[in-house]
C-alpha cells in the first residue's frame, strides 16, 4: 500500500488495485490539479504491472465521492490559455484511464458531480450506492462554464445526445435509480455491498461480459428517438437546432455557456473525440475568464461562505429546536410547515382558527411528499414517517413544548400583537417568537411582547418550498443566540439565510420597491405593459415587474407601499396608478383581475387591455428597452447601497445574495454590488445623476456612492 497526499493506492491479493481518494483538509473530495499530477504515475504503474488485473476508484470520505473540481483553480487562471491548460491536463489523465487495457470501475457513494462524474465517465464501469446522499450530475453551467474534463464528449456517447444535453444545459442532479435508468451507471446497490459489486464488475469486464441494451429498449419512444435522430447527421441537426432555440428562449443570450456546450457536443459527434476534446478545452478556457462566469463563481463562493456563517459576531451558539409551532395554515404557513418537517426533520404543530386551514396545511405537505414518493426519491415508509412529524390544531393544545413559534397570519399589527400574547401565555418562557411579516417593522411587533429579546423576523418568500432565501430580521433587543438559532434552522430547511437589521421593508422588499415603482411610473406615462416586462426579462430577471405585481398581488404591494413611503419619503412614493387598480378590485392573478388575462382562453400571456382605460392612459409612449432596464437596475442598486451604508445588511456579499435569491436579480451580474463594481462606481454615479436631471430626486445617488467615487473604491476587493 502506498500513500500519496490525496489518495492511497493499494494492490490487493486478488489482483485488483484500489485507489481511495481522501483530499486532506476538505469535508468533501474536490479535484485539484495536484491530485491529477499524483494520479498520473499511478495509472502508468497500473498499466505496466502485469499482476494488476483491474482497478477500483472509490472515496475515503463519508457521503462524498468527488463533489467536483476545486473552483479556486478557476480564479488562478488569469487568461483563457491558462484555463484551457487546466482542461487539457485533465483530458490527458482521463484519456490514460480510458485507454488502459484493464477494467477500471468507479465505486460511487455520495455526491459525484462535475469533474467527479467526468473521472467516472473515463472508467470502464460505474457502480453506485442507493443512498439518498448519492447524486450524479454535471452542474458546471450554473457556474457559467462547461464540463472541461471530457464530459461534453463521453456523456453523449454513453447516454445519447438529447439526455446528455438535458443534463449539461440544466446542471440537474440525478438520483441513483434515475442514473441507472439513463444508462449512466451499471448497477445500484446498498452502500455496504458497493466494493463487492465493484469487484464483480471488474471481473465481468475482464471476461468480456458487457451489458448490452436489450433489443426491446429500441421500441420505446426514447429508443426510437435515439435510432431515428441520433444515428444520422440530419437527425442530429434537428436535436442541436431545437436545443439552441430552447437555450435562447431561456437565457435571452445573457449566458454564453449553454451555446458553447452545444457546440462541443455537436463538433465531437460529427468530427470525432479528438476534435471534440479540443473544442471543449478551448471553450472552457474562454468561459472561465468571462465576466458571466466570474459573477456566477462569486455567487457560488458567497453562498459557500454563508453556509459557514452563524449570522452573529459574538460567540453565541444556536440552541437545538425539537418542535416548532406554525400559526396560520395559509400558503405561507403551509410552506413553512412543509420545509420544517421534510428538510429540517422537526416536529411541527400547525394552528389555524379553522379546521379547513389545518387540513389545508396537512394536505399541502402530503401533496409535495407524495410527489417525491411517486418519483421514488423517498420510500413510502419514509414519506409516512415525515408526515407523522406534522400535526394540527385549532387551539393552543400541544404548543407548551414548542421551542419556536413562527407566525404567518395576515399583515395586521393588532393581530400580530395578539399572537405574541397568545404564545407568551401558552408556550414556555424560552420559546422564540418568529414573525413572517413582509412589511411591518419587527420592533413594532416586539412592542407587544413581555420578552422582546426573543422576538425575531423570519421572512420567507413565496412559494416557500421553491424560494431559496430567508431574511432573518433582528431588532436592537433580539439576543444573539436567537439569531444564531434562526440561521441554523433556515439552513436545515434548505434555505440560504441572510441576517438583516430591522427597518421598513427590511432589505429585499426595500430594494424591490423603487424598481416596481419605476415600472408603475413608466406605465403611467404610457409605456406598454408587455414592453416593460420584456425589457427586464431580457436584462436577466425571471419575470418582469408587472408580471411580478400580478403574481404577488396588487393589493399586497399597495399594503407595503405606505410603510416604505412613511419611512423614506417621496423617493418611495407609489404611482397613483396603483390606487386606481385597487379601486377597480384588481388584485392580480389571485382574483383573475390584473394586468394580464386569466380567462384560460388566451394562448400564453396576454395583456388585459381594459387596464389602460382604468388607468386613463394610452400605451403609445416609446422608451428604449435598454433604458427601461438600466433605470430599474440602477434604482435597485442605489437603494442596496443605502441599505449597506445604514447597516441594514451586514455586507455587500449578503446584499448580492439577498437580491439574487430573493427577487431574481440577474445572477450573471453577480448581484447589485458586483453590478456596480463592474460598471465602476464613477459610472454608476454619473448615470444616476443623468437620470436625476431628467426625472427628479428619486435618482439622487446614495451618499456612500458619492464618497466611494471620490476615493475610487469598490464594494468587493
Amino acid at each position: 500500500m502506498s500513500d500519496n497526499t490525496f489518495f492511497t493506492f493499494e494492490h490487493q491479493e486478488d489482483g485488483i488495485a484500489v485507489i481511495t481518494i481522501d483530499v486532506p483538509g476538505e469535508s468533501q473530495n474536490v479535484l485539484k490539479m495536484e491530485f491529477i499530477e499524483e494520479l498520473e504515475p499511478v495509472i502508468d504503474q497500473v498499466k505496466s504491472d502485469s499482476s494488476i488485473k483491474g482497478l477500483i476508484i472509490r472515496s475515503g470520505k463519508a457521503g462524498s465521492f468527488i463533489a467536483g473540481a476545486d473552483i479556486t483553480m478557476f480564479g488562478k487562471a488569469n487568461t483563457a490559455e491558462d484555463a484551457e491548460k487546466l482542461s487539457t491536463d485533465g483530458h490527458r489523465i482521463f484519456n490514460k484511464i480510458e485507454n488502459l487495457k484493464k477494467p477500471v470501475v468507479a465505486a460511487i457513494h455520495g455526491t459525484c458531480l462535475g469533474g467527479g462524474l467526468e473521472l467516472s465517465l473515463a472508467c470502464s464501469g460505474r457502480v453506485i450506492s442507493d443512498s439518498p446522499k448519492t447524486k450524479i450530475g454535471l452542474p458546471e453551467v450554473q457556474l457559467g462554464v462547461l464540463p472541461g474534463g471530457g464530459g461534453t464528449q463521453r456523456l453523449p456517447r454513453l447516454v445519447g445526445i438529447a439526455p446528455s444535453l438535458d443534463m449539461m444545459l440544466t446542471g440537474k442532479q440525478l438520483f441513483p435509480k434515475q442514473a441507472k435508468k439513463l444508462g449512466l451507471v451499471d448497477e445500484v446497490v446498498p452502500e455496504a455491498n458497493l466494493m463487492k459489486a465493484a469487484k464483480k464488475r471488474v471481473s465481468d469486464l475482464r471476461k468480456g461480459k458487457e451489458k448490452k441494451a436489450p433489443i426491446s429498449s429500441y421500441f420505446t419512444m426514447k429508443g426510437i428517438q435515439k435510432l431515428v435522430l441520433e444515428s444520422n447527421p440530419i437527425g442530429r441537426n434537428i436535436i442541436f437546432d431545437q436545443a439552441r432555440k430552447t437555450v435562447e428562449k431561456k437565457t435571452k443570450g445573457n449566458y454564453p455557456a449553454p451555446k458553447k456546450i452545444i457546440e462541443c457536443v455537436e463538433k465531437g459527434m460529427s468530427q470525432g473525440m479528438e476534435a471534440g476534446l479540443a473544442i471543449e478545452a478551448r471553450n472552457f478556457g474562454q468561459l472561465v475568464v468571462s465576466p458571466e462566469a466570474k459573477a456566477l463563481i462569486s455567487v457560488f463562493f458567497a453562498t459557500t461562505e454563508l453556509k459557514k456563517d452563524n449570522g452573529v459576531d459574538s460567540d453565541a451558539e444556536a440552541v437545538e429546536l425539537n418542535k416548532i409551532g406554525v400559526l396560520g395554515g395559509g400558503l405561507m404557513g403551509s410552506g413553512i410547515a412543509y420545509v420544517s418537517v421534510d428538510k429540517a426533520k422537526k416536529k411541527v404543530r400547525v394552528k389555524d382558527v379553522r379546521e379547513e386551514g389545518v387540513n389545508g396545511a396537512l394536505n399541502y405537505s402530503w401533496k409535495l411528499i407524495s410527489k417525491k414518493m411517486k418519483k421514488r426519491i423517498v420510500s413510502p415508509s419514509d414519506a409516512r414517517r415525515t408526515m407523522s412529524y406534522l400535526t394540527g390544531t385549532t387551539d393552543y393544545s400541544g404548543f407548551k413544548d414548542t421551542d419556536m413559534v413562527i407566525e404567518a397570519v395576515f399583515e395586521d399589527l393588532d393581530l400580530k400583537h395578539q399572537m405574541v400574547k397568545d404564545v407568551e401565555e401558552h408556550c414556555s418562557d424560552n420559546t422564540i417568537f418568529a414573525t413572517n411579516t413582509s412589511s411591518i417593522p419587527i420592533t413594532k411587533i416586539a412592542g407587544g411582547a413581555k420578552n422582546p429579546e426573543k422576538v425575531v423576523g423570519l421572512h420567507y418568500f413565496s412559494p416557500v418550498e421553491k424560494m431559496p432565501l430567508v431574511e432573518i430580521i433582528a431588532t436592537k433587543k433580539t439576543e444573539d443566540w436567537v439569531i444564531a438559532t434562526c440561521v441554523a434552522l433556515a439552513k436545515q430547511q434548505g434555505k440560504t439565510p441572510i441576517v438583516v437589521n430591522d427597518g421598513a421593508g427590511f432589505y429585499v422588499n426595500r430594494i424591490l420597491a423603487p424598481y416596481i415603482n419605476e415600472a408603475g411610473i413608466l406605465l403611467n406615462e404610457g409605456v406598454a405593459i408587455e414592453k416593460l416586462d420584456k425589457a427586464m426579462v431580457q436584462a436577466g430577471f425571471p419575470v418582469g415587474p408587472i408580471t411580478l405585481l400580478d403574481e404577488v398581488g396588487i393589493d399586497v404591494a399597495t399594503k407595503v407601499a405606505p410603510i416604505l413611503e412613511d419611512a423614506f419619503g417621496e423617493r418611495m412614493s407609489t404611482p397613483k396608478a396603483f390606487e386606481k387598480l385597487k379601486e377597480d378590485d384588481r388584485k392580480g392573478k389571485k382574483n383573475k383581475r390584473g394586468f394580464y388575462k386569466y380567462d384560460g382562453k388566451s394562448k400564453g400571456k396576454e395583456v388585459d387591455e381594459s387596464v389602460y382605460s382604468v388607468l386613463g392612459i394610452s400605451p403609445d409612449k416609446h422608451v428604449d428597452g435598454k433604458e427601461i432596464a438600466e433605470r430599474g437596475l440602477l434604482l435597485m442598486a442605489n437603494e442596496a447601497a443605502r441599505c449597506l451604508d445604514e447597516g441594514i445588511i451586514r455586507s455587500a456579499r449578503d446584499g448580492d445574495i439577498g437580491a439574487i435569491f430573493g427577487i431574481g436579480f440577474p445572477p450573471f451580474k453577480g448581484g447589485p454590488f458586483r453590478y456596480m463594481d463592474s460598471l465602476g462606481i464613477e459610472t454608476v454615479v454619473e448615470r444616476l445623476e443623468h437620470y436625476q436631471q431628467l426625472h427628479g430626486d428619486r435618482y439622487k445617488p446614495a451618499d456612500i456612492l458619492v464618497k466611494m467615487k471620490s476615493n475610487s473604491d469598490s464594494f468587493h476587493s
